[in-house]
């Protein structure tokens, strides 16, 4: 930490410097090919699977972008819940979904905690955030949290005794024998351009008893997965972010080449590809993020699941391709 900003391990370029006044122009002038040429979805999830345990004790529900209903060894965590139809500081303008939420808030099943990477809009939604609050009153839900995001939880309506925030390194219990641990990753933070990288940015260590899974968040290729696979892995199953990379911003997201990499670094067993397909947040093509992870998977003998969209997904160790996306 530098005075009141957290930093990178290594040095990272955060789309400033030489590379403002083209993004800029960009922004302002080219067009964006990241939408679905024609509608998609609506997607369901099936609330009443959730009745019934996984059977070998790992479920996962994608739910679109980086929100993952996650079923581990007996503990059920949501990350970066996103509900909203639009992920901007305003509700009528900025990034809106491609497809509604797959499930209704109420509707989710009871849940051990609610695991947050960091602060930009795509992950920390306030509205969801509000109502969770409601709905989870009365709960033993715990928002696990990357250090700094208290303040916004709070003044959102969660109760203090709710929220564990976690620094690099640190770890909290779950259940009886699970826990959660707070890894680096390379990427920022700000909600707007006065409190840049004021709040910590995080990949996430989920053990359990039984099976052990990693939660990227968002993240630029760097050493650090390297080094959390040789301290954590091998894990059952690592949850990448694929989407939303472009030549001008290399540092802080790292695209479908080198998930499969960071896959590998992480010592994991299948890879399941988050952060695209819901919202245009780049300028590549909708399908370019799943099509190149696919070519590289197959080079680099890497197995995936790609489950569509809110369906609830066993994960035994097989690889699953739906094509979901071509429909």
């Amino acid at each position: 930490m530098l005075g009141n900003q957290f930093l990178n391990t290594v040095p990272t370029s955060l789309m400033g410097g030489a590379r403002a006044p083209r993004m800029i122009r960009r922004l302002l002038f080219e067009r964006r090919r990241g939408d679905p040429k024609k509608p998609i979805g609506p997607f369901r999830t099936d609330s009443s699977v959730y009745a019934v345990p996984p059977s070998q004790g790992l479920r996962v529900t994608w739910m679109g972008h980086s929100t993952l209903l996650l079923e581990i060894d007996g503990m059920t965590i949501l990350t970066d819940p996103v509900w909203s139809e639009r992920v901007s500081f305003v509700s009528f303008a900025g990034p809106k979904r491609f497809y509604p939420p797959t499930l209704a808030l109420k509707d989710l099943p009871p849940l051990d905690a609610v695991l947050l990477s960091h602060d930009h809009y795509d992950h920390l939604d306030r509205a969801t955030i509000e109502q969770l609050a409601v709905l989870l009153k009365n709960s033993r839900t715990r928002f696990v949290a990357s250090l700094g995001l208290r303040k916004d939880l709070e003044s959102w309506g969660i109760a203090p005794e709710k929220i564990t925030e976690l620094n690099w390194g640190q770890s909290t219990s779950l259940g009886s024998e699970g826990s959660i641990t707070a890894t680096p990753a390379r990427h920022f933070s700000g909600r707007s351009l006065w409190n840049r990288n004021e709040t910590l940015w995080s990949s996430f260590v989920i053990r359990g008893p039984r099976h052990n899974i990693f939660f990227g968040g968002d993240s630029g290729m760097f050493p650090g997965f390297r080094a959390i696979g040789d301290a954590y892995g091998p894990f059952d199953l690592t949850m990448l972010e694929i989407g939303a990379y472009d030549a001008d911003w290399p540092d802080v997201h790292m695209g479908p080449i080198h998930a499969a990499q960071a896959h590998l670094d992480l010592r994991g067993k299948l890879l399941l590809p988050i952060h695209w397909g819901l919202f245009n947040l780049a300028f590549h093509p909708w399908k370019e993020p799943i099509e190149r992870l696919m070519s590289a998977a197959a080079e680099k003998n890497i197995s995936l699941i790609l489950p569509s969209p809110g369906a609830a997904h066993e994960v035994t160790g097989e690889n699953l391709q739906t094509f979901w996306w071509e429909l």
